[in-house]
């Protein structure tokens, strides 16, 4: 059986025979937010199902494309979807996409994602920038074997989200009039979204909203050394008093919603990032 390295190297291989150009940048689009990649000039789109040692992605909402191309005329490794635990895969299938776009050039990762709200003071359709996270309900994509290669046995992680990117979004977003919040992402494993009591836990230990997502990804990359950027559209609030439920069909809603405005800040972190 193929090592990790081996395997890396084989989808690497593949996709360089495909892409010839470069981009020290990354976006991974989560729930609903696929649209996104529109905004993308394609040079090339790749299906998951290509290339090899790739998952595919099975949930709604989710294209399941690499592209490269252009954002704000900005070169982009672009993953229109991503991969989760809760669709049976390993951490460390879900963190492999990651590792690859490192082995491509990428230093700069942004992370997009769907979460409900915990704190009191978010409403749908809100932005809010990742801080830092608290992956304590999640299974580490690290366990194992650690390969030298990729990082250090022990990475360090005080801050996993770049404080110099965030500053840039929150500027952006200023000067275009842009809400946000910021604040501590709690990942779980789903698929289930959470109990009432469960999110009464989540907000006591300090989360400020949940996912099922992006905490393993993240993990990937500051092992690897990249940088990170990670933004929330809040589509369901978790913290509330009416005997309402949630569903996937809301959360993709509100998640498209809220995109408009995660497209500008995000292609105007790219342009900032190339000197723009």
């Amino acid at each position: 059986m193929a090592t990790l390295i081996e395997q890396l190297n084989e989808s690497v291989a593949f996709i360089k025979a495909r892409v010839t150009s470069q981009s020290s940048i990354g976006i991974i689009l989560g729930s609903g937010l696929s649209n996104l990649a529109n905004q993308i000039v394609a040079e090339q789109e790749i299906p998951y199902g290509e290339i090899p040692h790739f998952p595919v992605s099975t949930v709604e909402g989710h294209r399941g494309k690499l592209i490269f191309g252009t954002l704000g005329g900005v070169p982009v490794w672009v993953m229109a979807g991503r991969f989760h635990f809760y669709e049976g895969y390993s951490a460390q299938q879900v963190a492999y996409p990651v590792r690859v776009m490192r082995l491509l050039g990428v230093e700069t990762l942004l992370l997009s994602n769907a979460a409900g709200g915990v704190n009191p003071a978010f409403e749908v359709g809100d932005l809010m920038i990742i801080k830092d996270h608290i992956s304590l309900f999640q299974v580490n994509p690290l366990l194992g074997k650690n390969e030298d290669s990729l990082g250090t046995r022990f990475p360090d992680m005080s801050e996993p989200y770049s404080k110099d990117l965030i500053m840039r979004v929150k500027d952006l977003a200023t000067r275009h009039n842009i809400s946000l919040h910021e604040g501590v992402y709690l990942g779980v494993t789903g698929p289930t979204f959470e109990t009432r009591a469960e999110y009464k836990l989540i907000h006591i230990v300090g989360g400020d909203a949940v996912g099922m997502s992006t905490v393993q990804e993240t993990i990937a990359a500051v092992h690897a050394g990249m940088k990170v950027f990670a933004m929330s559209v809040i589509t369901d609030l978790g913290i509330r008093e009416e005997e309402n439920t949630i569903t996937h069909e809301e959360v993709l809603q509100a998640a498209t919603a809220a995109e408009p405005k995660m497209t500008l800040l995000f292609t105007g972190l790219v342009q900032e990032l190339a000197g723009q």
